[in-house]
């Protein structure tokens, strides 16, 4: 089943997409500055909520392997 058809695939492909971003953003900031608007600026955004809501990712990111692991 795709991703998009299974809420909780879905939600894990946001919070891995946040955490790349703010990862790859963190090593270059360069790469994700440049490109602030249009399409490429979702992984902008992307990285800002990963740096501004970190607490609040962790705990997300937590809680999905928690879940994948032990109640799948």
């Amino acid at each position: 089943m795709s991703a998009i058809f299974n809420f909780q695939s879905l939600l894990t492909v946001i919070l891995l997409l946040i955490c790349t971003c703010a990862y790859i953003r963190s090593l270059a900031p360069s790469v994700l500055d440049r490109n602030k608007t249009g399409l490429l600026g979702i992984f902008w955004k992307c990285a800002r909520i990963g740096e501004r809501k970190s607490p609040y990712v962790a705990v997300c990111c937590v809680v999905m392997a928690f879940s994948i692991l032990f109640i799948q």
